[in-house]
């Protein structure tokens, strides 16, 4: 009997040590992510707050798991609510890999090669008068489609936005004719303020060019990222057939950084676009 008792004892004090390990394992994750996710949002030039955003949420999450677990010794009520917590941050995690299985996969199903009646290249920020990062690589890729194709028209759609000298359409259309595309192929639409009205107010340029968006095929040249979601969204604007043409950034940091941030923001076209 007392050797029973004595290893229960041990039993309970290795479950104590073992949850009180854990514990200053999650607090000490959650300062690591917390300082790095600071980092990230305060020196905007990295160019991937979204990431730090990010981090700081996962160090919220892990301090109320610390919390939880604190609450819930002893008491059956806490334990009810630590294991709804958990079973939602599951379920959280689930949906956003599930979402980035989608958006990964539209992203390189690169359409290129195949024709279309017309093209629509989706505006990014301009600094000043230049174009961005995001918008320089949307412009490479629908340089290399519109010497591919040379015989069809492209709707240049985005608008004025903060800290923008000219519009997102005329500062793509400058970029384009001095590398030599025709510019009485480029139509301009230099009212859109988000995806949806860059599809919207794109149609009556390209029904004036003799194309139908409901039955004819049009490419849409944006950043990789961005090529489920606008799929998604020239669906809803009434457009048949569309192809996405791909566009990457340099760099692994920033592909990650939006790819994460595509996530959220089609869950929120789903929901309230």
């Amino acid at each position: 009997m007392k050797r029973q008792r004595g290893k229960a004892r041990s039993l309970y004090r290795c479950g104590r040590y073992r949850g009180r390990r854990s514990g200053e394992i999650r607090l000490t994750a959650a300062a690591v992510c917390a300082a790095l996710g600071l980092v990230l949002v305060v020196i905007r030039g990295l160019g991937i707050r979204f990431s730090g955003f990010l981090l700081l949420g996962a160090a919220a999450l892990l301090v109320l798991s610390w919390l939880l677990d604190r609450l819930a010794a002893g008491n059956d009520r806490w334990r009810l609510v630590r294991r709804c917590f958990r079973g939602c941050v599951a379920a959280g995690l689930a949906l956003l890999i599930g979402l980035e299985v989608v958006i990964i996969n539209r992203g390189r199903s690169d359409m290129t090669p195949l024709p279309a009646d017309a093209v629509i290249v989706l505006g990014a920020g301009v600094n000043g008068t230049e174009p961005s990062l995001s918008l320089r690589t949307r412009l490479d890729a629908a340089l290399d489609y519109l010497e591919a194709h040379p015989d069809i028209p492209a709707v240049l759609t985005g608008g004025t936005g903060y800290g923008e000298e000219i519009s997102e359409a005329q500062c793509m259309y400058n970029y384009l004719t001095e590398r030599g595309v025709d510019p009485d192929r480029l139509l301009l639409e230099d009212q859109a303020s988000n995806t949806a009205e860059n599809f919207a107010l794109s149609k009556p340029l390209l029904y004036e060019a003799g194309v139908d968006v409901a039955r004819d095929t049009v490419a849409v040249v944006t950043n990789d990222f961005h090529i489920a979601r606008s799929e998604l969204i020239a669906a809803r604007e009434g457009y048949g057939d569309t192809a996405g043409i791909p566009a990457s950034l340099p760099w692994a940091h920033l592909e990650i950084n939006y790819y994460l941030r595509e996530a959220f923001a089609l869950v929120k076209t789903f929901l309230f676009d």
